[in-house]
């Protein structure tokens, strides 16, 4: 559990940096990539799924 975390962390970090410089390049992508697995994989995946959710029927309950 620490490791994920650890690594959790050490990819959000250098995808923060990578979106702050501009280009996406494909080593910036395979490490966004890998934030998106270990975040799954995470205890926080459960959080993030209701949020997605809720705002997915929030959005889709708006009429133009």
């Amino acid at each position: 559990m620490a490791i994920s975390i650890s690594v959790v962390l050490l990819l959000s970090v250098l995808a923060v940096i990578f979106l702050r410089n501009g280009g996406l390049k494909i080593s910036h992508a395979l490490v966004c990539l890998l934030l998106g697995f270990y975040l799954a994989g995470s205890s926080i995946a459960p959080t993030i799924h209701s949020g997605l959710t809720a705002t997915a029927e929030i959005v889709g309950g708006l009429r133009p």
